[in-house]
């Protein structure tokens, strides 16, 4: 999968795809040079691993990111308020780190993954600037 983000001072928003074809919206903090809590991810290739918390229960977690730990795709839907360096998936994007029905698309993204987890495959989420 691949994330194409564009910046802004308010939050980060981008594009996930799947095989070319568009999975859903992301938002995340701006880019505050991977402050922990406080900035989005670093551009890069990720592993993807299904994780369990209790605040959030079985989600999508991003283990290996340098410096940061507990990073996870979950529902939000303002960065700002909603996020402390995880990325949101949502159906529309309103502004800038601001868009709506995030569960849906995190739902549609949940059932992606898993399937391929299912079936056996390492899922890996490419971050990177663009449209």
């Amino acid at each position: 999968m691949v994330l194409r983000r564009t910046y802004g001072e308010q939050g980060t928003n981008g594009t996930i795809y799947f095989d070319g074809e568009q999975v859903c919206h992301t938002i995340e903090l701006p880019d505050r040079n991977n402050i922990q809590r406080l900035s989005c991810i670093p551009e890069g290739c990720y592993k993807l691993e299904k994780r369990k918390y209790t605040k959030h229960g079985e989600q999508i977690g991003i283990p290996a990111v340098l410096g940061r730990e507990a990073i996870l795709i979950h529902a939000a839907n303002n960065a700002m308020k909603q996020l402390m360096g995880c990325i949101a998936p949502v159906t529309e994007l309103t502004g800038e780190g601001t868009g709506i029905e995030s569960r849906k698309a995190l739902d549609k993204l949940k059932a992606l993954v898993y399937t391929l987890w299912e079936q056996g495959d390492e899922v890996f989420l490419l971050i990177r600037e663009g449209r």
